[in-house]
């Protein structure tokens, strides 16, 4: 095991993952932009660094500055957390170069799994269905070609990263030099790559996502379903597990599909199979995401199983110390993000209590909220036994939760929470419109 782990993050990933760290006795090591120098992540690791200006390019984004402070400080790993380095198969590979444990997949993994071509076909061999799509674009003209052998709609999507991101629906022909300049410099900004590629748009759907966690020894565990359909502009904004439009049996076929192709993959680590679920109850297989999603902590919740630790594990080269059959999945968990609407200081923070609810944050008093950074504040979740206990429990802990100083989305999330489309379970990927 680790003795020292570098968080290569900020914001309320960087603190989840210290605190893991600190439970399973391992030393932290915190890395800063100048904007964050006051930041909870900071104030809570055993050492610290600044290793740049607020632009997440000069730091949390410089891959030298991070391996450097690794080094100089005597860590053995770096947890990219998500987004940022998280995906980048060369930071990945320069971590090991300098004798640095990369917590995530190897970087020929990411590399092989970026080739969506190829991800496509292992997946489509191991028995799932495929969106029809392309592999990455090389201009505009080449996109108009393939949006005509595909048929509009289509989305365009970012080859690198996620978190909605670098994606945008293109109607028709008219739409697409536009999108495709949009989507591309979406995906160059957030992740040092614009290029994108194209897939079929399927309409009406849901999001539903599929929790991996596989070790070195070829043991291949499903943590169950999220489902991921209540988004805006393709972000996301309340996750829930199990989804309530999948059956148990549905739900154990496309499980134990699940774990074929992450093996038939070979794929280490914690990771994401993205589908789309079509209104016959058909799964789509869009991609894989090879990181940590933000809205690990619902699938937290309902199996007791922590992810983080266990990424740390596996990266440690420790095998896993459970089976299929021994993961539970009863009950309900359900996650709503909170979002700053603009920027401010937090002046006061009440966060609600009970049984089995949970408040992921950076926020402490005197917490300023800055415009460089992606807008989320923490991510309110909580379980129950049943989804009507735990609707219940949300709206009780929305209402409780207090974040004076800084604009938020909380009265939009309890909204949605008890609008009927969303109780009933009957909402997919539509619900939000053009809000």
């Amino acid at each position: 095991m680790f003795s020292k782990i570098l968080v290569a993050n900020r914001g309320e990933i960087a603190v989840r993952i210290i605190r893991a760290c600190k439970e399973m006795g391992v030393s932290t090591v915190a890395v800063y932009s100048e904007a964050d120098r006051d930041a909870l992540h900071v104030a809570l690791a055993d050492q610290s660094l600044c290793i740049g200006g607020p632009e997440a390019s000069e730091s949390y984004l410089n891959e030298n500055q991070v391996i450097s402070a690794a080094l100089l400080t005597g860590a053995q790993a770096i947890h990219p957390g998500y987004g940022f380095l998280s995906e980048n198969a060369h930071f990945a590979r320069q971590c090991l170069r300098n004798g640095l444990v990369f917590i995530g997949p190897r970087p020929e993994s990411m590399e092989r799994l970026g080739d969506k071509a190829t991800l496509k076909e292992l997946a489509r061999e191991a028995g799932l269905s495929v969106i029809p799509g392309t592999q990455a674009l090389r201009s505009v003209q080449e996109a108009a070609e393939e949006a005509e052998k595909l048929g509009y709609p289509v989305m365009l999507k970012a080859c690198a990263g996620g978190g909605g991101r670098g994606i945008r629906l293109v109607r028709d022909e008219n739409e697409l030099e536009e999108a495709y300049m949009q989507a591309a410099g979406e995906a160059q900004s957030a992740f040092g790559d614009g290029s994108v590629y194209l897939e079929k748009y399927i309409y009406p759907a849901r999001h539903v996502e599929l929790q991996i966690l596989a070790d070195e020894q070829g043991n291949v565990v499903c943590l169950g379903d999220r489902d991921c359909s209540l988004q805006r502009r393709n972000q996301k904004l309340i996750e829930e597990t199990p989804s309530p439009a999948v059956d148990s049996r549905s739900r154990s076929e496309i499980i134990d599909l699940a774990v074929q192709a992450v093996k038939k993959i070979g794929y280490v680590g914690a990771g994401t199979l993205e589908f789309l679920l079509d209104e016959e109850g058909r799964f789509w297989f869009m991609e894989m995401n090879v990181r940590l999603q933000v809205e690990h902590c619902v699938t937290e919740m309902l199996t007791g199983i922590d992810l983080v630790k266990w990424q740390i594990r596996i990266a440690a080269g420790i095998g896993l110390s459970f089976e299929q059959k021994d993961i539970s999945m009863k009950g309900s968990a359900i996650e709503c993000r909170i979002n700053a609407r603009g920027c401010g200081t937090l002046k006061l923070l009440h966060v609600p209590g009970g049984p089995s609810v949970r408040f992921d944050t950076f926020l402490m008093a005197g917490t300023a909220v800055s415009p460089y950074y992606d807008s989320l504040l923490g991510k309110l979740a909580v379980f129950a036994g049943t989804r009507e206990e735990a609707l219940r429990k949300m709206r009780a802990a929305l209402c409780e939760l207090v974040i004076a100083g800084i604009p938020t989305n909380i009265e939009e999330q309890l909204h949605i929470v008890e609008d009927e489309r969303f109780t009933s379970g009957n909402y997919n990927l539509t619900f939000m419109g053009n809000r």
